[in-house]
């Protein structure tokens, strides 16, 4: 009976059916869905694009998808379908082009973020803005103003994806799961990003001791190219498949199943910086608390001097951008 009393009373605090917007219906926006909806996470799930038939047409491949998954509504829709969904997934703007940086995006899709963050908050203004756009993290400082929302409910993808690709580059050397490799990248999403060695573990160990015990080699130069293949993986997919999708797709469904499910997940997640290490003023990546409100608080890792120094670095790239944009 108090397991009955308990459901029931869980069901009167939980909006349903849960709805997800998602803003730009390109390969990442779509993807995204398709993750969603073999998750089954939410009960709807509209998709808003600027070539309308593009959307029409996911949402119509999606629809025919449902009778072996789950139970969903899809469809294609326009900027007042955003209103009353728990969480808008932002993925438009200009794609990224074989050889260009992120930070070489940002003047376009700022332009466009101008225009699309107003059109969804005109009809929504109690959800969570979830920004996948690159150059994300400067994106997420754009869209926090643009929306006037609290910064704990305008977040950005951040380094999730550079994260899950450092831990799986890490076990592949180990010879380990993924899974149990903890590691995080931090800063920016993009050139400047930090790889956090000193506090890496695999399974509850530290990596030097890992490496000791284990005695596996993991020098200087095996950790430089390590971390390059981290930092480099997006140019190296982009130049031979056009984009990368997959991975970040996932890693945006993580932060959204964490949001809807109060999970109070630690995800590296972009968001604007409290103060630590002497930066104010900027989004970019720490490990923060996800919950049903957004970053219910951003972490303060005990970086050695060479990683603090490195994040600030980070944070002065990406502040040197802002400062570059008009009216921001």
């Amino acid at each position: 009976m108090d397991m009955i009393k308990d459901r029931n009373s869980l069901q009167e605090h939980e909006p349903y059916p849960r709805k997800v917007a998602v803003v730009g219906a390109g390969k990442v926006g779509s993807t995204f869905a398709y993750a969603l909806l073999l998750n089954g996470l939410v009960g709807e799930i509209v998709l808003i694009d600027i070539d309308r038939e593009r959307a029409e047409g996911e949402a119509m491949d999606l629809n025919h998808a449902m009778p072996l998954s789950h139970p969903t509504r899809i469809w294609a829709g326009d900027y007042p379908d955003c209103a009353k969904a728990d969480v808008v997934v932002v993925a438009a703007g200009t794609a990224q082009r074989p050889g260009e940086t992120r930070l070489n995006l940002v003047k376009r899709n700022a332009a466009i973020f101008k225009d699309i963050i107003p059109r969804i908050t005109a009809y929504n203004t109690t959800g969570i803005l979830l920004i996948a756009t690159n150059p994300v993290d400067v994106l997420s400082y754009v869209a926090w103003k643009a929306s006037e929302f609290p910064s704990q409910r305008v977040i950005g993808s951040g380094t999730v994806l550079d994260t899950a690709r450092f831990r799986y580059l890490l076990s592949e050397h180990l010879g380990v799961d993924p899974r149990n490799v903890h590691a995080h990248v931090i800063g920016e999403h993009g050139d400047s990003e930090v790889p956090v060695w000193s506090l890496a573990t695999v399974a509850g160990m530290r990596l030097d001791d890992y490496c000791r015990r284990e005695d596996c080699d993991l020098g200087p130069e095996i950790r430089k190219h390590i971390f390059e293949q981290t930092r480099n993986a997006a140019y190296e997919i982009i130049q031979r498949k056009g984009a990368t999708h997959y991975a970040v797709a996932v890693g945006l469904l993580r932060i959204v199943e964490s949001i809807l499910r109060d999970q109070r997940t630690v995800l590296a997640v972009s968001s604007l910086v409290p103060g630590y290490y002497d930066i104010e003023d900027v989004y970019l990546s720490l490990p923060a608390v996800v919950d049903r409100g957004g970053v219910e608080r951003v972490l303060h890792l005990l970086l050695n001097e060479q990683e603090t120094e490195a994040l600030r670095r980070s944070a002065a790239v990406l502040r040197g951008v802002l400062d570059e944009l008009d009216d921001v």
